[in-house]
């Protein structure tokens, strides 16, 4: 695995971010949920410590990015939560020991799929987008989410999913499992942080008119 560059880092959202202390960065995290230009910013200052760590034990690049991109939802999830303590010169070490630590975790109960089911792909789906993504699908209604998995996921028809959900006894058409999953496309966008549309889609939050990121999102689901 050869170390990633990731163009979010330069970015001038999260390039003003970077003389804050993990601390600072984690209270913000913590305090606006909302934001996720924290986030970004601390994976930017340690992805390749975490990238690193898992190119030693991956079996084959792939892995060693779906990986990599595990362990940052494992994170992000972890960190809400955190609760870092001590001096604040120690601030820094004391959350790269505890990433360090988590990383080590997802390494050693790491229970990866076979190389050909993996879909997800690091060069178009950064890690810290993927999370967002995956909070916006949870929000999304349960159909909704599930036409949208299905047409970006298995790359299944209009057709073909409204005859399994008919089968399912929801009786949606072709052309309306289509409205569906247009609309999907603008609530998922709608969900993201404007922020993270900034930084990743280019796009003026003011300005949001349902850009279609679900391939990125669904690139793999599990």
């Amino acid at each position: 695995m050869q170390p990633q560059r990731f163009p979010e880092c330069n970015h001038p959202i999260v390039k003003a971010l970077f003389r804050y202390s993990d601390q600072d960065l984690l209270t913000l995290f913590q305090r606006h949920p909302e934001q996720g230009r924290y986030f970004v910013a601390l994976f930017c200052r340690y992805n390749p410590i975490v990238y690193t760590l898992i190119s030693h034990s991956a079996r084959s690049p792939v892995q060693g990015d779906y990986l990599f991109a595990l362990t940052w939802r494992h994170i992000f999830y972890e960190m809400r939560g955190l609760e870092l303590r001590g001096a604040a010169a120690v601030e820094a070490t004391s959350y790269q020991n505890w990433l360090i630590n988590v990383t080590a975790l997802c390494i050693n109960q790491a229970n990866l799929p076979p190389v050909e089911s993996i879909t997800y792909d690091l060069n178009s789906t950064s890690p810290p987008l993927w999370c967002y993504l995956e909070q916006g699908l949870d929000l999304l209604p349960p159909v909704i989410r599930l036409i949208l998995l299905m047409a970006r996921t298995f790359q299944w028809s209009p057709t073909r999913i409204a005859a399994y959900l008919q089968a399912e006894g929801d009786m949606l058409s072709p052309a309306q499992v289509q409205d569906y999953l247009q609309e999907s496309y603008r609530m998922l966008t709608v969900n993201l942080p404007d922020d993270i549309r900034t930084i990743y889609l280019g796009e003026d939050p003011a300005a949001a008119n349902g850009e279609d990121p679900a391939s990125l999102a669904t690139s793999d689901s599990r």
